[in-house]
This record gives structure tokens, sequence and C-alpha cells, in this order.
């Protein structure tokens, strides 16, 4: 059992049956000790190509530790990484050349422009030809949307404009996988949205992203499949749709015989919430085989006045705070 976490979370951690030429990321029993706190603790990670992977947790879950591990930056204490199929790190500089990363925020000099800081980056890379630089340069700057902004000095971007200049780093080179940690922490709406749609047309053009967020709402809109860390443990992974039906669905009944449909819901063997609205009360579907209909029957039957029934599944925030056994920053 996982600390926090129900013994039956642990059940929805598990490998997609894909062979390892499939996986862009793979961990086996990645583990990184800080003195007696385990700060990651036997992960086992499977990040198939071409997927956008929400890397979802708490801030202090492990989730930065463990990128660091992925790239180099950070020795594990124990545990086996492969990187699209290199071993690292002993693969390291075959692995990484092919990687592009974003990690803990842009290092930018704020006083050369969004085009110079591209260039010193690119200058520093032993594996790019100086006579291809400006091509190179300019091609990343377009192709994150700062081409018009190429002159300007990089302290007078918005801080939208600073993610997306840290991007334009990652893709000075053909990268198949990029891992950005928390891409769109502190942002506004519209720096946000920049970056959301950033990535997502880089996913249409078939690299693996990685994204590390503690935003729940972004993970939902830009990822396909996620994982779920908590207090260093990987307690979930897979699609949306997986993790949303792992969960238990819920009715939720408007109706003015308060007292009577609260008798009629625990008679059921449910447990009815009250949440604000004297007319309303939900309840979740936590008895087997217990369907929707068969509770709005019940109601019928017991000359409950229904004004208004409705099921639906168990949400995503309902769902990881019973993973994680606390609540995630929903909106930022």
């Amino acid at each position: 059992m996982i600390a926090g976490v129900p013994a039956e979370s642990a059940q929805a951690v598990r490998t997609p049956p894909v062979s390892a030429r499939e996986f862009a990321i793979e961990t086996r029993g990645l583990t990184k000790v800080f003195g007696r706190q385990r700060a990651v603790d036997g992960v086992d990670l499977a990040v198939p190509r071409g997927t956008v992977f929400g890397f979802l947790g708490p801030n202090g879950s492990g989730k930065t530790t463990t990128i660091r591990m992925l790239l180099g930056l950070a020795a594990a204490t124990s545990g086996e990484i492969r990187l699209l199929d290199g071993a690292m790190p002993k693969d390291t500089r075959s692995v990484l050349p092919r990687v592009g990363a974003l990690v803990e925020g842009p290092a930018i000099y704020p006083f050369l422009s969004g085009r110079a800081n591209l260039q010193r980056f690119d200058a520093a890379d032993r594996h790019t030809s100086p006579a291809t630089r400006n091509a190179r340069v300019d091609a990343a700057l377009e192709r994150v949307g700062l081409g018009h902004a190429a002159k300007k000095r990089a302290h007078a971007y918005s801080l939208g404009m600073k993610q997306r200049l840290g991007i334009a780093n990652a893709l000075l080179a053909p990268r198949d996988l990029l891992i950005l940690d928390e891409p769109t922490n502190g942002l506004d709406p519209q720096g946000t949205r920049e970056v959301r749609n950033l990535i997502r047309s880089l996913s249409d053009d078939g690299t693996t992203i990685f994204v590390s967020s503690h935003l729940l709402a972004e993970v939902e809109q830009m990822c396909t499949m996620i994982a779920v860390m908590s207090a260093g443990r990987l307690v979930a992974q897979g699609t949306l749709d997986e993790l949303r039906s792992a969960g238990t669905a819920r009715v939720r009944i408007t109706t003015p015989d308060h007292a009577d449909a609260h008798h009629v819901l625990a008679g059921l063997g449910l447990v009815p919430e009250i949440h604000g609205r004297d007319d309303v009360i939900t309840a979740e579907l936590s008895v087997p085989g217990l369907q929707p209909e068969t509770v709005n029957a019940a109601l019928v039957r017991a000359d409950v006045r229904v004004r208004g029934f409705e099921a639906s599944g168990a949400s995503l925030e309902d769902r990881f705070v019973a993973l994680t056994g606390e609540g995630f920053d929903v909106a930022g």
C-alpha cells in the first residue's frame, strides 16, 4: 500500500503492452535517495513514442528529480533508464543530441536579443555547424512564433515569450523527444495558450513530448496519456479515459424532498452529500452493480419529487485526489 493512497490505487500502475522500440522513455525501479529521504521511489515509466505525455503530481512529488535523472543531470541511486532506445547514462552522447529539454525555466541573457540568445546556445553545442547557425536560429524562432521579436532584447519579452524562447533553444536541432518541466508555470492565460498551442503543433509533427506539471486543467487539454506521482511514487499511468473509468460514478439529484431523498439513497447503501444547496444531493455509486436508473426508480417509487437527475463518471480531479490524498492546483 502506498502511503496516503488506498491499496487498490496501486493497481492502476502498469506498463502498457508495447515493445521497447515503441517507447521514447522507459524506466525500471528508478530510485533517488537523499540521505534518509526517498525522493523518487521505484518508478516504472513507459512513454510511447508520438504521445503528449503528462507527468502530473503536486509540487514536491518527485517530478523534477525524475526529469533530472532522465537527462543525466542527477545520478540515480538505483534503477534503469532508457531514452530513445539508449541506456542512460551510458549512451548519453548518442541520445541527448536527439532530446530537447526545458527544465526549471529558460536560462536566458536578458540584455541580448532573442536571436543573439539562440546564437549563443547553438554555439555551445559541439554537434552544430557554424556555417548553418543563422538558418537554424531563424527557423527555431519562426517555429515558436518569435520571428517578429527576434531583434528585441529578452528582458522585454513577456513570460510566455520567454518560455517559447526556451523551447526554441530546445528545437535548434531536430529532436525526437522534448522534455518540458512546468512549461506554463507562472504564465498568464494568453502565455499559457501560446505554449499549449505550440506543444500541440510540435506533437502533430511527430515529436514525443513529455510535460511535467502540477496543473490538472493544462494536462487535460494537452496530453493523451498521463502518469501521476505522489510522495515519490508512481500511483497511476495510462490514458485519460482509463484513469477516468477507474474512478467511481456519481449521481446528482435536485429535489425539494431533501429528507426523503436522503433516506432512499441511504437505503440503497449510498452516502448522500450536501453541497451548499438544500435542494441538491450527490452520492457516489459505490455499491457494485448499482446503476443510475435504479437510483432514479427508487426515488420515484418513494414519491420523491425529482426535478433534476444527472449521472456522471468520476472527474479527473476526484480521481487524482483519491490517488494522491491531496488536492491539485486545477486552474493554476
